[in-house]
């Protein structure tokens, strides 16, 4: 197998093309605008998306989605996640049974609540057996200038879990595997939703302890959640979870903390997606995590005023006031259930 398609020109999909092409895989890398196609064949560089990367010679870039699946045994998904369950529904036809898909897209599907390794299944049923997960604490801007990453290729089969982790390892970007498909999804796409919060301190001028306690409380949050879904408690406690937490928390390279730190600063939620020029996950993820928290009866409180301060009108200030004024309760509820004389 040379070959390897990439269905996503955006900062993630290039960087995973640039990582790839440099191990010698010939990459076809599908680009739905033909103005960003030519542009990127022109100047061999991801001027908007991901500047000062060189495009190796072996990435071909297309727009033609039925190329780039041609004779590839492997397709990468990095799309945002909203685009995920649209182009399964226009490539589901040419999907052989030879196909490994994986999806490194972060979220969770409004409507349907469904985790995206759910929506894959939906539109093409029986792909759980060829499908993998690639996430972790991984910005593009790092991945392409190949500074040292980590991250997790997760399947419930550990046959496709390892070809995953074999075509993406090289020296700068290792990858674990790890069969908690449920609590990688869940890490990947509710880390999103702290990290607004987190921006939204930092756009308020707050300082590390509140940034320290909204992790801490929101990794709670994450977990409590992922276990009444089935995942297994380890995997917050790995990349996928506290991993990927505290980068996108605390990094300038995360558009949720952006995107929060300007809601702090006062500006709407409108002027802020359209100044971002790009997807903020976090944002359609909140509202999926409130009816989450409510489906699976899981108390989300850092989630819930987010999502206040979103789209019911709470100021930024007044969802500080709401999260520390909550009735008293104890750190780990689990503990003290557990703690027959205390």
């Amino acid at each position: 197998m040379k070959e390897i398609g990439i269905l996503g020109a955006g900062s993630w999909g290039t960087a995973l093309a640039v990582t790839l092409a440099k191990k010698g895989f010939n990459v076809k890398l599908w680009c739905r605008d033909q103005g960003q196609a030519v542009q990127l064949v022109k100047t061999r560089e991801n001027i908007k998306y991901l500047p000062g990367v060189v495009l190796p010679h072996n990435i071909n870039v297309s727009i033609n989605i039925e190329e780039v699946l041609a004779n590839t045994s492997y397709i990468v998904f990095a799309v945002p996640s909203h685009a995920i369950r649209e182009i399964l529904g226009q490539i589901k036809s040419l999907i052989i049974p030879e196909m490994i898909l994986i999806n490194t897209a972060k979220g969770i599907e409004p409507n349907t609540l469904m985790r995206l390794s759910e929506v894959f299944e939906d539109e093409i049923p029986g792909i759980k057996s060829r499908f993998s997960v690639l996430s972790g604490p991984s910005h593009a801007e790092e991945v392409g200038r190949d500074m040292p990453t980590a991250v997790v290729a997760a399947s419930t089969k550990r046959e496709v879990a390892e070809k995953v982790q074999d075509i993406f390892m090289t020296p700068k970007f290792r990858v674990y595997t790890n069969p908690d498909v449920v609590g990688v999804e869940i890490g990947g796409a509710m880390k999103n939703v702290i990290a607004l919060a987190t921006g939204i301190a930092d756009g308020l001028g707050y300082g590390d302890n509140t940034k320290a306690a909204l992790i801490t409380r929101g990794m709670t949050e994450i977990a409590r959640l992922g276990v009444k879904m089935g995942a297994n408690p380890l995997t917050f406690a790995g990349l996928t979870g506290i991993g990927d937490l505290v980068v996108t928390c605390t990094s300038m390279h995360s558009r949720n903390r952006r995107a929060g730190m300007a809601l702090g600063q006062g500006k709407e939620l409108d002027t802020v997606l359209e100044e971002m020029g790009m997807v903020v996950e976090g944002v359609r993820t909140t509202k999926a995590a409130v009816l989450l928290g409510k489906k699976f009866n899981v108390e989300l409180p850092i989630a819930y005023e987010v999502n206040n301060v979103l789209f019911n009108g709470i100021t930024p200030s007044e969802g500080v006031v709401n999260l520390m004024t909550r009735i008293k309760t104890h750190e780990m509820e689990e503990i003290v259930d557990n703690q027959e004389q205390w």
